[in-house]
């Protein structure tokens, strides 16, 4: 399978969400009311599962993995928190939450067909957090319409291109992160380090500096774009 995990979410409601979550939060709080704001992240993770077991919320799963394959590539992302086996958790300890914290939720979210989760972040003087939501599915992620009207094949590197994107885009569907879809396409044109170099830029005859490229081809860059 493209994507693949010990066990499948299961649907459920926002009523059952909001009432997941809400023993959930009251545990969160209980966490930092007594530990603090300032211990490492994996403190909380093993403090709250242990609170949420004795609460009688169960099946937990920490660290969970989702591995997702295309050919030989190969990449596991492991979720902090999967409650009741309906609902994730992404627990953080950091200033503040960020938008990069939202992608990644979402991107959790999309692998695995779920349509609710939340981020809990420790850090701040009072637990921080975030409802993530999504009403796409598996199936709906896969309906893409591919605009390849500008596409030009300049050569084979290219050709690798667009072929596996287009094959990635059926394995994993849409939407997901896209830096997700990068990894691959450097893995089958010759790896990281291949790929990726440093370029000399000119203006006239005055160097600039180096700047960072994935190149296809020696003569032909690509680039990611959100």
């Amino acid at each position: 399978m493209p994507i693949s995990s010990p066990i499948s979410l299961r649907p459920i409601s926002q009523e059952e969400f909001a009432a997941i979550d809400y023993r959930v939060m009251r545990c969160a709080f209980d966490c930092q009311n007594e530990l603090g704001r300032l211990c490492d992240e994996v403190i909380y993770h093993n403090d709250l599962a242990a609170r949420l077991a004795d609460a009688g919320l169960a099946p937990l799963r920490k660290q969970l993995p989702v591995t997702l394959t295309h050919g030989d590539f190969v990449k596991t992302y492991r979720l902090d928190l999967v409650v009741d086996d309906a609902v994730i958790y992404e627990l953080k300890t950091e200033i503040r939450l960020a938008a990069d914290h939202d992608a990644q939720l979402l991107n959790y979210l999309f692998l695995l067909g779920a349509h609710h989760g939340k981020l809990v972040n420790f850090r701040p003087a009072q637990v921080e957090s975030k409802f993530i939501n999504t009403s796409l599915t598996c199936k709906t992620r896969r309906q893409l319409v591919v605009d390849m009207r500008r596409w030009r094949e300049i050569d084979e590197a290219s050709a690798v291109l667009r072929t596996t994107l287009l094959a990635m885009l059926q394995d994993w569907g849409g939407f997901l992160e896209l830096r997700l879809y990068a990894e691959p396409l450097r893995h089958f044109l010759g790896g990281e380090d291949r790929v990726s170099c440093m370029v000399g830029l000119r203006r006239g005859g005055m160097f600039l500096g180096n700047q960072r490229f994935d190149l296809a081809s020696k003569d032909v860059a690509f680039r990611r774009r959100g």
